[in-house]
């Protein structure tokens, strides 16, 4: 009697996918890790024009710092141009950020995923129809009023206009994930005793946890890659990290602080990292949301 696994897949077919795999992930790390390593080197040698190799030996930073690396950029963005406010700056935009979208979201989406009215689907397409505006055109719109209030310059105001510009997306989000668990929960709920915000607090947000946190995700994005909006209402004091980097290349290039620039790129892209593995199951438990069953 044959013991054989029919979904056994062939040799050839795992070690084919296996190659994809690997070649996959070496594709997509290849540009943080070669930006990594370059961070750790002088200009002279990361960008060298002569020969590509001289990143890889460290001819040049050799010669100018007598090691073949350095930390040069790093003590230059942080110390000398004080990249730690900037990422002081994002710290506070993407945690304020973050809550009032999720905390606004999610008690909208509740709403509009329980409502019989059809006021929910207008709403849902005026939201819609306002996140697909282009965002420098609604930051225009903004300028006057800031000018006048004598608020332009100010954290606060990036964070309402980017609390403005998420909040569409974060309802459809949240909407989408309230309305694919079932309103079964809710009035057994009321049934057992709870009122209407008993049963949100107790019953459907604990079931709602990876929805929020991939919602969360999504608005910290939003908020920590920012350029535009952050680059047209912060004064170069409470600058963000995206803008702060940009500052560092300039209009006119000084030797050494395109260094700065890569060693900052390092410093901003390094916690995503970290946050993504930390979240992964809840993410993807948020994505495949919809496969939660009534």
């Amino acid at each position: 009697m044959s013991t054989a696994n029919p979904r056994k897949q062939p040799t050839s077919l795992r070690i084919i996918l296996t190659g994809f795999l690997v070649l996959w992930v070496i594709m997509a790390a290849f540009p943080f890790l070669w930006t990594l390593w370059g961070s750790f080197k002088v200009e002279g040698d990361f960008f060298s024009k002569a020969n590509w190799a001289y990143a890889l030996t460290g001819e040049s930073t050799r010669i100018e710092t007598g090691g073949s690396f350095t930390g040069d950029g790093y003590y230059g963005a942080w110390v000398t141009e004080e990249f730690g406010r900037a990422v002081m700056n994002t710290s506070i935009v993407c945690f304020c950020v973050v809550t009032i979208s999720l905390t606004l979201s999610t008690l909208a989406g509740y709403a509009l995923s329980r409502s019989t009215y059809n006021y929910a689907f207008w709403i849902l397409i005026a939201a819609l129809m306002f996140r697909a505006m282009p965002q420098i055109t609604l930051v225009s719109g903004y300028l006057l009023p800031f000018y006048e209030w004598n608020l332009w310059g100010r954290l606060g105001t990036t964070i309402i206009v980017l609390v403005a510009i998420n909040q569409p997306f974060s309802l459809w989000m949240m909407t989408s994930f309230f309305r694919n668990i079932p309103k079964d929960l809710d009035e057994s709920a009321m049934v057992d005793g709870c009122n209407r915000l008993q049963a949100f607090r107790h019953v459907i947000l604990p079931v709602m946890w990876p929805g929020v946190i991939t919602t969360g995700l999504f608005s910290f994005l939003l908020a920590y890659n920012d350029f535009p909006v952050a680059a047209m209402l912060l004064d170069q004091e409470n600058q963000t990290m995206i803008p702060k980097i940009a500052s560092f290349l300039g209009t006119t290039q000084t030797k050494g602080n395109v260094m700065f620039a890569v060693a900052a790129v390092v410093s901003a892209t390094a916690p995503l990292f970290v946050l993504i593995l930390f979240f992964q199951r809840q993410i993807v438990s948020g994505l495949t949301a919809g496969a939660v069953k009534g």
